[in-house]
């Protein structure tokens, strides 16, 4: 049994059988603990979202495992909340209702009604949407949506929250302030939180660990970079903190150099570098 809160043990998945097997994700390993944030960063098509989704239980491995707190994890479960890039609010429901949903079927059996009214509003006022409780999604902006989706997400007290790049549809002034709210929620709750970026600064600004990604197919874990800045980090501060930089660096050097995409080459291009177009070019 694994000794760490959260064990990704040689876990690989394959889509497709035969001779259309493609095997996206292999022998990933990975260990974390209790209120670590892990950021996992790749170029498209490394596998960070299959790897999220497994830890979910919304996919299955084809080979390895999942460990969560001692058991394995088989199936999606209110231990494992989920915030995707969508906020994936329901329409008809008021803000209030939206966080009211997933409250009510998680503690139902364990909270009172008063009791999980007090968590609902106490979720919602974390992400500073108390003033909205009876609006519809459609009545309030992007940001806002992805705060109560974040409010759902925690109102279920997982033991680990996934981000799947939950700032991505955001505009960069709404993505800061967000990220800011996460920071120090995170603070001051404790929770196990892995996120899934392409964002750079914002790896570095969240994370306590970078985890990065070779490229696919069989993408596998290349690197994995440690964080060590104090906590709380302020983003004016840490613009011109040289730790800070050094571990920017590190992770764009690891995602333009070492795995770097190679692009297809057009017909056009396929002709120009042909042994027989230098030559026709040299002639």
């Amino acid at each position: 049994m694994s000794k760490h809160y959260l064990a990704i043990e040689g876990v690989s998945k394959t889509f497709g059988t035969g001779h259309k097997a493609s095997c996206v994700l292999k022998d990933v390993n990975l260990n974390i603990e209790k209120g670590e944030y892990i950021s996992i960063i790749g170029h498209s098509g490394c596998g960070k979202s299959t790897v999220l989704n497994i830890v979910a239980g919304l996919l299955p491995s084809s080979k390895g495992a999942v460990i969560l707190d001692g058991k394995e994890v088989n199936a999606p479960g209110p231990d494992r909340s989920v915030v995707f890039q969508n906020h994936s609010l329901l329409p008809w429901l008021t803000v209030y209702e939206n966080v009211a949903l997933a409250v009510n079927k998680t503690f139902r059996k364990t909270k009172t009604a008063a009791q999980r009214h007090e968590w609902i509003l106490r979720s919602l006022e974390m992400v500073h949407m108390s003033h909205a409780l009876d609006k519809r999604p459609a009545e309030i902006s992007g940001g806002m949506k992805q705060r109560v989706g974040i409010a759902r997400a925690l109102a279920m007290e997982p033991k680990v929250l996934l981000l799947d790049e939950p700032f991505g549809a955001l505009d960069a002034l709404t993505r800061a302030h967000l990220q800011d709210e996460v920071m120090k929620i995170q603070s001051e709750i404790n929770s196990t939180i892995i996120m899934i970026t392409h964002d750079v600064d914002e790896a570095v600004l969240l994370s306590d660990r970078i985890v990065m990604m070779t490229n696919g197919p069989e993408a596998t874990i290349g690197e994995v970079l440690e964080i060590d800045l104090p906590k709380p980090r302020n983003r004016i501060e840490l613009a011109d903190d040289p730790k800070y930089n050094r571990y920017r660096r590190e992770v764009l050097r690891f995602l333009y150099e070492k795995q770097r995409k190679v692009e297809p080459l057009s017909a056009a291009r396929k002709a120009e570098a042909s042994p027989v177009a230098r030559k026709a070019a040299q002639a």
